[in-house]
């Protein structure tokens, strides 16, 4: 595996912490409080590592290949989608890492009132950040290829 291998990891962690919301979303609802915790600490510790193997593409290939980010060209009727998915993608992903640690944070302080409050919205936002990861994979090296 080389650092060129990683989108694909990305891809995989942003698919494996969409499941481990959704398991946790589902066990928080039949009041298994002990297994929500653990699915709610791997979705943030797949979120975490992605993050970390996200920042090591990128700074490999702008300080080892001097390129930029991989750019969507063709087929150009579908590049205004695959930016709206994006650019939406991109804000709500900076937008959440607050609201994550919050909602953590609360969670496992006890503070279970003021914890469903804000993950009212953490989980939604969280899950559509996880699942368009995914889906921008896809679009950019699977259904569309880009070339450099």
């Amino acid at each position: 595996m080389t650092p060129l291998d990683l989108p694909a990891v990305n891809a995989f962690l942003n698919g494996l912490s969409a499941i481990f919301l959704t398991a946790g979303y589902m066990f928080i609802r039949k009041k298994r409080q002990d297994a929500h915790r653990n699915c709610m600490i791997a979705a943030f510790a797949t979120s975490t590592l992605f993050l970390v193997c996200y920042i090591t593409y990128h700074w490999y290939v702008a300080y080892y290949l001097h390129r930029g980010p991989t750019r969507f060209v063709d087929p150009s009727w579908f590049r205004p989608i695959y930016i709206v998915i994006l650019v939406s993608h991109t804000i709500l992903a900076i937008t959440i890492v607050p609201m994550v640690i919050m909602s953590l944070s609360r969670g496992l302080r006890g503070q279970f009132e003021r914890h469903k409050r804000i993950s009212r919205w953490t989980f939604p936002l969280w899950m559509y950040v996880s699942v368009t990861g995914v889906v921008i994979y896809l679009l950019l090296y699977q259904i569309f290829p880009q070339h450099a």
